[in-house]
């Protein structure tokens, strides 16, 4: 038999019931806690932590895109080098990265590098086979130099340490490897722009003829890679004004100033000017514009890569 207040509950509304069910509850007065709402700010919470910061920095005569990967993610970085000549998104699109930063120098008209690169300990472009740079007059007196260019190495070390098991160096190609370690992968460009710029040593100048093979002293796009004093790898993109097509970019000399304020104590530049592209998650930043203040886009032969 139904109790008295039973036969009015059809005629309450909803919200009304809920408070009486709840008061007649034998929960009724105790503390629980309510379930926590799924708002946007905990949904951001867990997602996975970012791996990499990006900024831009605005300059009078450039901007500068930046990547910084801090140590405990150096694992998660790689390089790939192509048959054919790619884009920077082209590469991220094949090895799906989340970036990817141009790299190594080559020549635009045999597609073969001219810089050493090495991958999961092979080498994989030596440009020693390259007839266009090894059987060119003008850069005889230089071979010995452009083979012992600076690169980028990636050791794989043994340390009680596991953030110190992978390491990274910015060292001549014919540097020797620390004891303790395997070069894991390397790619080669140069000149080294910090600690000391090595633009004569590497022979990209040469000062008795005047001789400047990647425009040094020219405002232009640029591409380069730092170590902080924490062992940050930083990647850099120089672009170009599209307002200001000629003389927007940056020098080498005043790339590497601009490193240094960036706690960047070593520093490698890469290939440059029509060269220099950036990609990171879905988005492409180019260097170069054209005498319109067109983005100028080229394949390119090398490129470092970082995955998730």
């Amino acid at each position: 038999m139904k109790k008295p207040w039973q036969f009015f509950l059809p005629l309450i509304p909803l919200g009304i019931l809920l408070t009486i069910l709840f008061h007649f509850s034998p929960f009724s007065g105790s503390s629980l806690s309510p379930l926590p709402s799924l708002s946007p700010a905990s949904s951001q919470a867990q997602s996975p932590p970012s791996i990499v910061q990006y900024q831009k920095h605005s300059l009078p005569q450039t901007d500068l895109h930046t990547l910084s990967i801090p140590a405990e993610h150096l694992s998660r970085l790689t390089l790939a080098v192509a048959d054919s000549l790619q884009t920077v998104s082209e590469f991220a699109q094949s090895s799906g990265a989340i970036a990817v930063l141009n790299a190594g120098f080559f020549d635009p008209q045999n597609q073969k590098s001219t810089s050493f690169i090495t991958l999961q300990e092979t080498l994989v472009a030596d440009p020693r086979t390259n007839e266009r740079l090894m059987e060119n007059p003008k850069l005889t007196p230089y071979l010995d130099q452009i083979l012992n260019r600076t690169e980028l190495r990636r050791y794989q070390c043994q340390s009680t340490d596991p953030q110190a098991v992978i390491r990274l160096d910015i060292v001549r190609h014919q540097a020797p490897t620390p004891t303790n370690c395997q070069t894991i992968d390397a790619i080669g460009a140069g000149p080294q722009l910090l600690p000391a710029l090595t633009l004569e040593e590497e022979a990209f100048v040469d000062r008795s003829t005047g001789r400047d093979a990647i425009g040094s002293q020219q405002a232009n796009a640029r591409t380069a890679i730092g170590l902080t004093s924490t062992g940050t790898l930083i990647w850099v993109l120089v672009a170009q004004k599209s307002t200001d097509p000629t003389t927007s970019g940056l020098t080498l000399e005043q790339l590497a100033d601009w490193l240094k304020t960036q706690d960047i104590v070593q520093a490698l530049n890469l290939d440059g000017g029509s060269s220099s592209s950036l990609y990171y998650q879905g988005q492409t930043f180019y260097g170069k514009v054209n005498g319109e203040g067109d983005r100028v886009i080229r394949p390119v032969k090398s490129v470092l890569l970082l995955k998730l």
